[in-house]
Parts: C-alpha cells; sequence; structure tokens
C-alpha cells in the first residue's frame, strides 16, 4: 500500500453546495462520494485501455491512493474495440477506457451514476481521436486528464477551469501547458485534503464493490445528446458538468474536459 498521507481535518463536515468553478477550499463534485463504512477503502479500477494508456492509468492509480481514504487497484478488464467505445460500467468499481470517438471535441469524459447521494458505478474515457495528434500526444497531456477524470469518479471537481491562468501544480486544474511549471500532472495537497473532506464520514452501507445494478446503465457517454441538462460552464463558456435524471432519486453526471 502506497504511504499514506496523515488525516486531517476528520472533524470537519462537507458543506453540501453548488459545484465550484474555481480553486477554493472545496472543489468536490457536489455531495457525491462512495458510501462504505471504513476509511481507507479498496476501490477498483477495471482497466480497458489498451498498452498505450497502462502506463497512464497506473500512475493515476498510484498518485489518487497516496490519500489517506482510499486506495485503487486495477482490475484487468476487456479490450475488444466495441467494448472498449461503448465502455458499459461495472457496478460498485470504475471502469477506465480509451478509443477514437470522432472529433466530437472532447478529450475526457467521466461519469458517476447516483444513487441519493451515493456514487454506485462510474467510468472514465479517453479520445484517442485528439490523443492521437501532435499537440496531445504527450505525456504531459496523457497524465493530465487520465488523472482528472479518475478524481472524478470518485467525487473531486476542478480547482480551476480557466486554460489561460497559471498552473495551480494539479492535475484538477484546466491549462494549455500540463507540464508546467508546475506540473499539473499529478494532485496537489489540496486536492488530497479536498478527499479527506469528502470521505470524513462514514456509512450505514456500501456500494463499494457491490454487484446489483440499480439503474439502466445510460452509457451513451461519448453522445453530447444523451448527458442531459448543463449544470456548469468552464472559463470557455463550454458546459463541463451534465446532468441526467434517472428518475427514483438516480442521476448520470457527465463530467467533461474539451479541446481548447
Amino acid at each position: 500500500m502506497p504511504y499514506k498521507r496523515l488525516l486531517i481535518g476528520a472533524g470537519l463536515i462537507l458543506s453540501f453546495g453548488a459545484f465550484v468553478l474555481v480553486a477554493s477550499a472545496n472543489h468536490s463534485w457536489g455531495s457525491y462520494h462512495w458510501a462504505r463504512q471504513s476509511n481507507p477503502f479498496t476501490l477498483k479500477v477495471v482497466d480497458s485501455v489498451t498498452s498505450v494508456w497502462d502506463s497512464y492509468l497506473d500512475t493515476a492509480n498510484v498518485d489518487w491512493s497516496v490519500s489517506s481514504v482510499l486506495d485503487l487497484t486495477k482490475e484487468n478488464g476487456s479490450i475488444d474495440s466495441s467494448d472498449r467505445r461503448r465502455c458499459k460500467p461495472v457496478a460498485g468499481k470504475i471502469r477506465a477506457c480509451n478509443s477514437t470517438y470522432g472529433n466530437n471535441g472532447w478529450l475526457g469524459v467521466a461519469q458517476i451514476w447516483i444513487s441519493g447521494s451515493h456514487i454506485t458505478k462510474a467510468t472514465t474515457k479517453v479520445n484517442d481521436t485528439y490523443f492521437n495528434t501532435a499537440y496531445y500526444n504527450t505525456p504531459a497531456w496523457r497524465r493530465l486528464v487520465m488523472c482528472q477524470e479518475i478524481a472524478h469518479d470518485f467525487g473531486l471537481g476542478h480547482q480551476d477551469e480557466i486554460f489561460g491562468n497559471a498552473n495551480l501544480g494539479s492535475c484538477m486544474d484546466y491549462t494549455n501547458n500540463p507540464s508546467g511549471p508546475p506540473s499539473n500532472e499529478h494532485p496537489n495537497a489540496h486536492d488530497y485534503d479536498q478527499l479527506e473532506l469528502i470521505y470524513a464520514h462514514l456509512d450505514d452501507i456500501t456500494t463499494v464493490g457491490q454487484t446489483i445494478m440499480r439503474h439502466a446503465d445510460h452509457d451513451d457517454a461519448d453522445d453530447v445528446a444523451g448527458w442531459g441538462k448543463s449544470l456548469q460552464k468552464d472559463g470557455n463558456g463550454k458546459t463541463s458538468l451534465y446532468v441526467r435524471d434517472l428518475g427514483r432519486d438516480e442521476k448520470v453526471f457527465t463530467f467533461v474536459i474539451w479541446t481548447e
């Protein structure tokens, strides 16, 4: 198990509030979190990325496992081309996929399925249509996007959504220069502090590792028309967060990082 940061702020209560656009003391994804009955908890990430992405997914898993409240472990998944493109979510787990999703404007998409305030399953998709181009086909861009989308899948939002602002040294910060300085390829201390706040309380139930599919998949994550209602816009005026209501207090949220 990677070295764990000391848990701080365990007595603080995370305020349930609006999603934030800029760096602040709170950059959670609303109040949404995986239900669990102890910390740290282990969350499995189903690896459905091809070899060109494996090292970046591994790095993201290791980086976020430095947190005192969670560990990410990899589980091998299907890398069949059509299966990767669909990237069907897996109950109780995160699934990460890559494919050539087309010239649709997005670099990465994260989705979480919600029951009440609890995450029940999640996916990360990265768009090889852009990562196969010279501008985005760099280790820095690949690390930033994978790190950021995986983090959305357990409740973190962005620290800053203005590409031209100075780098904050966090992969949760939008940038036009991910390598910096400072580098935006990994989490920073503020990200770990935020995770400690999100997961400071324990739940009576657990959604981690559950096997029951509680609601419809709604796994058309590459289809903007299917993402639902716009909730939040980034610094370029593009919607970065969508929500689709599935009924019965269940929703699917879609976080998007667009090309510049």
